[in-house]
């Protein structure tokens, strides 16, 4: 694990620096987000209506901002060998995924953590179950990066992989979005934790599923 964290730190201290792929991802959810807010315009002053727009709203921004965060995961490392420097490195390569994983997801957090108070602010709206919105969120980022992290390096040494990787995610992350999105939509109508356990359990069974299948399955993914 502690070699994992030695590779997420180094990832993002190289995204910090440079801050390339994190401004991309924050401009890509906020045109979203300013797009449908112009869109809806109509309903923005009707509370009710906003709390049954905000998941998908929310959720189309996190996942496309998401999937182009992923189509750069990997890249990087191809440029001057350094995807190979890792495979050559005396680690487990399960624990490149791990840290893959874990780099990708901080990053998906700032990203959100900056979209919704944007959302707040252009759909005149006021969130209730802040806690309960971060539970829903945090399951649902780790499930999205445990299988996009695993398809990025699976994709990285195609010609087409700009394509293939959403062709290949979208499908893969369905069981993420659908009780993410419904568990998100019950928080904000309430508040109230309790009314979205199924849900929770969903996203919690989901994520344990497919960090444990990529880490068996990494090594493949990589593999010359």
């Amino acid at each position: 694990m502690i070699k994992s964290i030695h590779i997420a730190a180094k990832d993002l201290r190289t995204e910090f620096r440079t801050k390339q792929m994190l401004n991309s991802m924050l401009i890509f959810s906020m045109v979203v987000i300013v797009i449908f807010s112009i869109s809806f315009g109509e309903l923005l002053g009707r509370p009710e209506m906003v709390a049954q727009l905000a998941p998908g709203v929310l959720w189309i921004a996190f996942t496309f901002a998401g999937t182009l965060g992923l189509s750069r995961a990997f890249a990087g490392e191809m440029e001057n060998g350094c995807l190979e420097g890792l495979k050559l490195s005396p680690i487990d390569r399960s624990s490149i995924y791990t840290g893959k994983t874990i780099s990708g997801a901080l990053l998906m957090f700032v990203v959100e953590l900056l979209t919704i108070p944007i959302f707040i602010v252009l759909f005149n709206y006021s969130i209730t179950g802040i806690f309960g919105l971060a539970v829903v969120i945090f399951l649902g980022t780790v499930g999205f990066m445990s299988v996009g992290t695993l398809l990025s390096a699976l994709t990285v040494s195609t010609r087409t992989r700009e394509i293939m990787l959403p062709v290949l995610l979208l499908p893969l992350i369905i069981p993420v979005i659908i009780p993410a999105v419904m568990a998100t939509g019950k928080i904000l109508a309430d508040g109230n934790i309790a009314n979205i356990m199924t849900e929770l359990r969903l996203l919690l069974v989901y994520d344990l599923i497919f960090l444990v299948v990529g880490q068996l399955v990494f090594e493949y993914t990589i593999a010359d």
